[in-house]
């Protein structure tokens, strides 16, 4: 019989020591807070309750968490409060009011934790279907231990308890198997014998951790699986920590990309978001950054120094290049921005060429203006389209022209000066013929 899966994530930690503005479990992490990835890594085991145990910011975490908390959803959050930081055991026993009813184990993460896997929670729930201990504890083997609860064995290698750092003696210091923080207990006693646990420690606080002794004291066994990869359970209480995590979580997106087909050139100074999708065909060239949701088709160019942000759509063939920056906007196929230009706001047509040095001024003060530029245009050097505008399809702007505030300039016409003004015929298929020979 399959086993029914809970899941609590433990969120609650202000993060002192990052000295952050924002709730420790809400650092942004390449365009998702950290807290997104343990609860992306559970969802993919479609459990059946998932409670997140917030404290004195809960209502920051169930904001940055809306998209999430749909009632009509699966896997609905459902959150819970942890009114002091009175340890982990402590908060797990918030959640209790949340799991009333909840048959089957109960899988404890943190919400610091972003590089947990599917495939690492998916083993240890495997381990813990397939095992008759109520309790399984997750372990890593580390060079240095230093922090970390030790786990106490016997003689006969079965766990006998976990101590935790402060209460180490010098012996235990030199422990290497740690627990890595990821538990998953049956539920009814495991909570039951977690309400037992006292304060009788160095912290005052209620260790989950300690459950691991009444459990061995109550004659049930502690089961563990120790896994290879250390790196998956790390996360973060100081800013070194996240520069740490942040890396390996780099890292681990560049890779995907790549083994996806798409060619980064340089991974070590390019800079991907999680929610950024790239087809393969793609090209990422040096000094790129890409955040947000941005999407980019296969033979599209990327850089070098190139900074894509939030709502970019790059069409098949489109090409961003040289210190150009792009927000919300799209380019259609065979488009091309190679050369010190900003675009936000703005649609353009395929096959349309950008000229160096051009700015959609989209911001008047108070809002933010769309640009329209139809197909096959021609936008020259240094011109500034003061949103919202519109340029047609084949139209052509001079260098230096500023195009003022609601202008509709039409399809085939040029445009010039400051403020940019139409020029006559003739002169426009003087300028019309000047480019094609300039593009041919």
């Amino acid at each position: 019989m399959a086993l029914a899966l809970h899941v609590i994530v433990l969120a609650a930690g202000e993060g002192k020591r990052l000295r952050s503005r924002c709730p420790k479990v809400l650092t942004p992490l390449w365009g998702r807070p950290s807290l997104s990835y343990p609860l992306d890594a559970a969802a993919a085991l479609s459990p059946e309750r998932t409670v997140v145990v917030g404290g004195v910011r809960l209502d920051e975490v169930r904001e940055a968490l809306a998209d999430r908390a749909d009632p009509a959803a699966p896997n609905e959050l459902i959150f819970a409060h942890q009114a002091e930081p009175l340890g982990t055991g402590h908060a797990v026993l918030a959640g209790r009011e949340a799991l009333a009813g909840a048959e089957g184990a109960l899988l404890v993460l943190y919400g610091d934790g972003p590089l947990v896997t599917p495939e690492l929670l998916k083993a240890l729930v495997d381990e813990h279907a397939s095992n008759d201990a109520p309790l399984t504890i997750l372990t890593v083997d580390l060079d240095d231990p230093t922090g970390y609860g030790r786990i106490l064995r016997g003689s006969d290698d079965q766990v006998l308890g976990i101590v935790e750092e402060n209460d180490c003696s010098d012996d235990q210091r030199l422990l290497t198997e740690v627990n890595a923080g990821l538990w998953i207990l049956d539920i009814h006693p495991g909570l039951e014998r977690l309400a037992g646990v006292t304060t009788d420690n160095s912290q005052g606080e209620i260790y989950l951790t300690d459950l691991a002794g009444l459990t061995v004291a109550a004659g049930d066994k502690v089961a563990t699986l120790n896994w290879p990869a250390p790196e998956d359970v790390l996360g973060f209480n100081d800013q070194s920590d996240l520069a740490e995590v942040r890396g390996l979580l780099r890292q681990r997106i560049l890779e995907q990309h790549l083994a996806a087909g798409v060619e980064i050139v340089d991974p070590e100074t390019t800079y991907i978001d999680a929610d950024v999708t790239i087809e393969p065909g793609a090209r990422i060239l040096p000094c790129t950054m890409i955040e947000g949701r941005v999407s980019i088709a296969s033979g599209c160019d990327v850089g070098p120094f190139a900074h894509l942000r939030q709502g970019t759509v790059l069409e098949a063939g489109a090409k961003v290049g040289n210190f150009t920056e792009t927000k919300n906007s799209r380019l259609g196929p065979g488009c091309k921005a190679g050369h010190l230009t900003y675009l936000g706001d703005a649609e353009v047509g395929a096959s349309t060429n950008i000229g160096a040095g051009t700015i959609t001024a989209n911001y008047d003060g108070e809002h933010k203006h769309k640009t329209l530029i139809g197909e096959s245009a021609f936008v020259g050097s240094g011109t500034v389209l003061v949103a919202p505008v519109a340029v047609g399809d084949g139209a052509m702007t001079g260098a230096g022209a500023v195009v003022t505030k609601g202008q509709v300039i039409e399809p085939g016409s040029v445009w010039v000066g400051v403020p940019a003004r139409e020029v006559k015929s003739s002169t426009r298929e003087s300028a019309s013929n000047e480019r094609g020979m300039l593009d041919s």
